[in-house]
């Protein structure tokens, strides 16, 4: 959810002098306006605060991934606008009350800086709800004050710099004149580079190829339940193989650049296809296993959630990632990664060549819950956060 901007800003701002009971009775209905109690923490030696947006259930992954390591605490918060996906989460904040409730805020805030010794600041977003009030720069000095650690965790948009992934993938999202949102999400990237330089703080990225923008950071995998995601179901044994595409952003995906195309295999028998929208996200393992081929991505150059869980289970998975992101994978694990290479202008072959040599691919596609389970299964992502959490490895 983005922050409102502009006068729906200043109405908030002038909202928040209201009481929360006031707020409560005066406020739809469907804002669901119900405080939550501020977060807590058990009596460890490390209690870790992951926050405030939980993308694709990953601040709740990455706590559990932290609470492996000996003495560690871990609770995720984000704050959601109505039912969402449904992704897990330790500390669910309705958005109104994260924009609205001056009271919320002022425990939150004192729970933080009383019982956490170290935070992770996600997406560049305010942990302590007052968005209007405070910058979060002036947040990660308070925290420092408290004698807290902090870090700072990029998943994608937030510190993806549009004008040179344009110059890097040429399929980049950001060169659609359709999607038009380049020049804001320029200005916040730009916005938290200077975070980044002005804090000082350590960076966290959630996937690979966002070390192209951001080279100082630690690569944090994104962590997948194996176990949930597995099927026994063999892919590529049906005479027409159902092919499915999950567009968390259709722009993002290129799904418009690839549906004219599936839809002509289609119509000559070669493949089924269903595009997945709007699932609740403990339905999707479901879908996935009954799939034979996963599309994910074919405009960013790069792999993520959706990515590792139709690996996970045991689908062949075709995307547009980059030479540079394969080869940074294999260089930080040692494992190739299992997706076949494609882009918009060759998906077509590709599908094609998948459909004439159907035991290549089901062999790519068995590799895909062995490299999950080797560097998503938050092993390696624990592992990644024992420097900033003062643990011997």
């Amino acid at each position: 959810m983005a922050l409102p901007g502009g006068a729906k800003a200043l109405a908030l701002r002038a909202a928040r002098v209201i009481p929360d009971p006031v707020l409560k009775w005066i406020l739809p209905q469907r804002l669901e306006f119900v405080v939550p109690p501020p977060v807590s923490f058990e009596d460890k030696p490390v209690r870790l605060f992951i926050g405030p947006v939980n993308f694709a259930r990953q601040g709740y992954a990455w706590a559990r991934a932290a609470e492996t390591l000996p003495g560690v605490d871990a609770v995720a918060m984000a704050y959601q606008a109505g039912a969402g996906y449904g992704f897990d989460i330790d500390q669910r904040v309705p958005a109104s009350v994260y924009l609205l409730s001056r009271g919320w805020a002022k425990k939150q805030r004192a729970a933080i800086l009383s019982g956490a010794t170290h935070v992770i600041i996600e997406a560049g977003r305010h942990i302590f709800g007052d968005v209007y009030g405070t910058t979060v720069a002036q947040e990660i000095a308070q925290l420092r004050r408290a004698g807290i650690q902090v870090a700072l965790l990029s998943h994608g948009s937030d510190a993806r710099r549009p004008q040179a992934h344009i110059e890097r993938v040429p399929d980049s999202p950001y060169a659609d004149p359709e999607w038009g949102v380049a020049a804001q999400l320029e200005k916040e990237s730009a916005a938290h580079h200077a975070l980044i330089a002005s804090t000082g703080a350590d960076v966290f990225v959630s996937t690979p190829g966002m070390l192209d923008d951001v080279p100082t950071a630690t690569w944090l995998p994104v962590v997948i339940d194996v176990e949930q995601w597995q099927s026994s179901v063999a892919p590529l044994t049906d005479e027409v193989p159902l092919v499915v595409h999950a567009p968390s952003s259709p722009v993002v995906k290129g799904t418009r650049a690839i549906e004219p195309m599936l839809q002509r295999l289609v119509d000559e028998g070669l493949i089924r296809y269903e595009r997945l929208t709007g699932v609740p996200a403990k339905d999707v393992p479901a879908f996935f296993a009954r799939a034979d081929i996963v599309l994910d991505q074919f405009r960013l150059g790069d792999y993520g959630v959706a990515a590792c869980e139709a690996l996970a289970s045991g689908r062949l998975v075709i995307g547009n990632v980059t030479d540079d992101n394969r080869a940074r994978v294999h260089t930080l694990t040692g494992i190739e990664l299992p997706i076949m290479q494609a882009t918009i202008a060759t998906l077509e072959t590709v599908l094609r060549g998948v459909l004439a040599d159907r035991g290549g691919a089901a062999t790519l596609a068995s590799r895909g819950p062995g490299f999950v389970r080797a560097v998503h299964d938050g092993t390696r992502s624990a592992a990644a956060l024992t420097e900033f959490l003062g643990i011997e490895r």
